[in-house]
């Protein structure tokens, strides 16, 4: 059986959709739960690919969160052995970092659901060339990354121009979250860790806006992302035997 790593950091922020998708594709799945397992030492030797989620520390905050260096040299190790890794907001970012490119925090954050356009190569890349022009897609991020040297740009949005790109033929980055579901974001609404973002009025005007704007867009958003997940899986793992259905 086939297996991957999963890089996880916070027990709110899993794999979400993604998680049946690789069970379905045959995937047996190891995960690294950091905030647990702040120690590990670990190599993607004996792993078929490498998935890194999203989280809320920041790629620049090494000293405190050691674990970012060891999951940056794994990502190295994975792209040097020409293994897929898929990369979702911090995951993205780390795998910008690891290949030489800046990550910092922005002027704004991107909390709930905003416009994500593609590029003119999003627009014929095999993964993301299932999307629309523009989708509405649910964002929470507040860092930034700018684009490795050599990789692809695919979308950008208006606060934050690259989000998304790919690098060879088998790295994805994706600053957005397509792998959440209606009860992800609404525990990302409620969870302690997360009630610094919504502060006074501004912030309960913000978490109101995100559970009346959910129900428009969850349900498109969960066909898109699986429609893409199962493209990222069948192309970038050679699983395009397998018989999908949504």
């Amino acid at each position: 059986m086939s297996r991957i790593l999963v890089f996880q950091h916070v027990a709110h922020e899993p794999l979400g959709i993604l998680h049946a998708l690789l069970k379905k594709a045959g995937f047996r799945i190891r995960f690294v739960n950091f905030a647990r397992e702040k120690d590990q030492k670990l190599s993607i030797s004996g792993y078929d690919g490498l998935v890194v989620l999203g989280g809320p520390m920041g790629v620049y905050e090494t000293a405190a969160y050691p674990n970012l260096e060891v999951e940056m040299a794994c990502i190295r190790e994975a792209v040097a052995a020409d293994k897929p890794v898929l990369g979702i907001c911090l995951g993205a970012q780390l795998i910008a970092a690891a290949l030489g490119a800046a990550v910092s925090r922005g002027q704004q954050q991107e909390i709930g659901w905003y416009d994500v356009s593609l590029t003119a190569a999003g627009k014929t890349d095999p993964v993301l060339g299932e999307m629309q022009a523009t989708e509405k897609i649910f964002q929470w991020h507040g860092d930034f990354f700018q684009l490795p040297e050599g990789a692809v740009w695919l979308a950008q949005s208006a606060a934050c121009p690259f989000q998304a790109f790919r690098f060879g033929t088998k790295v994805y980055g994706l600053q957005f979250h397509l792998e959440v579901d209606e009860k992800m974001i609404e525990r990302w609404l409620t969870t302690p860790a997360n009630a610094h973002e919504f502060v006074g009025a501004a912030g309960d005007q913000l978490r109101a806006t995100i559970r009346a704007q959910t129900p428009q867009y969850i349900a498109h958003s969960q066909a898109l992302s699986r429609r893409l997940f199962m493209r990222y899986i069948n192309l970038c793992h050679n699983r395009s035997r397998l018989r999908w259905s949504l």
